[in-house]
């Protein structure tokens, strides 16, 4: 591999640097020099191009020249910009199956009566509505300051899931419905050993429609209650605590037994990437995902505003044709959605991408969808619907990390793996994070919030095939109970961020 820059695809008209590239260089085997400076994981035009004509990265258009370019030149903001595209969509032309592996993976998990498997034991206190969120914390504090939890050896801890939505809504359409789901999910999550739900009474998320005529848990682990019902705080914190330690009573009762790794589901998410992020961590991610998959496992692929440009290379992949036209549907939907709310597609690459070195949605795209390895894409899923097929899946989701992974976690990942390039710090309790980083520097500066490196896939070169396995193994002792970076740290109490849709009344 060249030490000063890399081309990912023969057809690019683009190379990468792969370190900070002083003026003056020149680079060998390309026979041009640089015009200017280039910083690590930013563009250098391998040859002139004129404005109007196609930049090509990872073999793909990710935008065209908005002025001349000579060769040498930084390709960036300043001179690359979207331009039209079309993209020929080969509905369900490339869906071949992976070989399946016949050699068992085994994780220790916490087994649930619906048959899923947890990779963690924690008590969730579920709140309908923000006006129930400070109660719920007030419950959690209590317990933890009266060391509730220490008779209670096999719980992990206990979640209040708070949130500042729930009424001020239209009770039907899109934005109650998604809302629903994503705390239903929550509610039934194998991660939890059991839930209380706290709601006020009033507002338009009703606990009576959440828990519904039949039990939302088959174990029975579920309590529920409003503040006014109960007569304000302080007798609804003394019911929650109450209620709480039956909840416990039943959730430590779980123990890790042996599960196949076919019960992980892993949300697969990437936030501030970078130049590095398609060479490095997402195809290494890529590679596990395969991995999991044909070990019967389940990988989520979301953000769908940061596959557009891409949304090509998984329709081809889309096992049928209707499921790659599931997901087209999602596009349009978004490119009606941005509109309408006086946004555009192209919002994206954020101010931190850009200093990274990606410069449109489709050169972010084409980096982002190489998470998803090359299974067949099996579904395409809501946000926060429940994911009943096995296989490598997508879920459509705001870009937004935090509110994506929320989504993801409701549609039942018990694993998130979490790539980034420009450092992120954030947990989703209850659902462990894995966080990747893409380049050995920003590993080295954020190491206690990182997880593993896949920058050595560019500084000591190891294979794309080799990290995605090492990344297979830290999932599976993660889904075992070895405590992430994140974890550690104690994040989890802020991320529950579900995407809210329609007008606040």
């Amino acid at each position: 591999m060249p030490t000063q820059y890399i081309r990912l695809h023969p057809t690019d008209n683009v190379v990468v640097a792969l370190c900070d590239l002083p003026d003056a260089c020149a680079l060998d085997g390309l026979d041009l020099t640089l015009s200017q400076p280039i910083t690590q994981g930013h563009k250098i035009a391998t040859r002139a191009v004129s404005a109007g004509e196609n930049i090509v990265k990872y073999g793909q258009i990710i935008g065209q020249a908005k002025a001349d370019i000579a060769a040498g030149d930084h390709v960036h903001i300043h001179n690359l910009g979207m331009g039209a595209h079309q993209q020929d969509y080969g509905f369900a032309s490339q869906n071949t199956p992976l070989p399946a592996i016949t050699e068992t993976r085994q994780f220790q998990g916490f087994h649930r009566a619906d048959g899923r498997v947890g990779t963690r034991n924690y008590v969730g206190i579920v709140t309908s509505v923000n006006c129930s969120g400070s109660v719920a914390r007030f419950i959690a504090e209590a317990a933890r300051n009266e060391g509730l939890l220490d008779a209670f050896p096999n719980v992990d801890g206990i979640v209040p899931i708070v949130h500042g939505t729930g009424c001020g809504m239209a009770n039907k359409g899109v934005g109650f419905d998604t809302l629903f789901r994503t705390l239903k999910g929550y509610a039934q999550h194998p991660n939890f050993g059991g839930i209380l739900m706290i709601g006020l009474g009033c507002e338009i998320m009703q606990l009576a429609d959440l828990v519904g005529d039949r039990p939302i848990r088959a174990d029975g682990a579920l309590r529920y209650m409003t503040i006014q019902h109960e007569g304000g705080t302080r007798r609804t914190v003394d019911k929650g605590l109450a209620e709480l330690r039956g909840i416990l009573e039943l959730a430590n009762q779980a123990t890790r037994a042996p599960a196949p790794i076919s019960a992980i589901t892993v949300g697969m998410q990437c936030g501030g990437s970078d130049g590095y992020s398609g060479i490095t961590a997402n195809p290494a991610l890529g590679a596990a995902s395969d991995l999991l998959v044909r070990q019967g496992g389940t990988t989520i692929l979301s953000e769908t505003s940061e596959i557009y440009g891409a949304e090509h290379l998984l329709t081809r992949r889309a096992e049928t044709q209707a499921i790659g036209e599931k997901l087209i549907a999602r596009i349009q939907w978004w490119e009606d959605y941005t509109a309408r709310n006086d946004g555009e597609m192209d919002n994206n690459p954020s101010p931190g991408n850009k200093r990274g070195g990606l410069t449109t949605i489709l050169e972010k795209s084409l980096g982002a969808v190489a998470k998803g390895g090359s299974a067949p894409l099996r579904d395409v899923y809501l946000y926060g619907e429940k994911i009943d097929t096995p296989g490598f899946v997508f879920m459509d989701s705001p870009g937004y990390d935090p509110c994506s992974v929320t989504g993801q976690v409701a549609s039942g990942a018990n694993l998130i793996v979490f790539t980034t390039g420009r450092g992120s710090v954030s947990g989703y309790q209850p659902t462990p994070c894995i966080k990747v980083a893409t380049n050995s520097e920003m590993y080295a500066r954020l190491s206690e919030d990182m997880d593993l490196n896949c920058g050595d896939i560019v500084t000591d070169g190891v294979s794309i095939d080799d990290k995605g396995a090492e990344m297979l193994e830290l999932m599976i002792r993660v889904a075992s109970g070895e405590r992430t970076k994140s974890e550690e740290l104690g994040f989890g109490g802020v991320e529950f961020v579900p995407w809210q849709i329609g007008a606040v009344m």
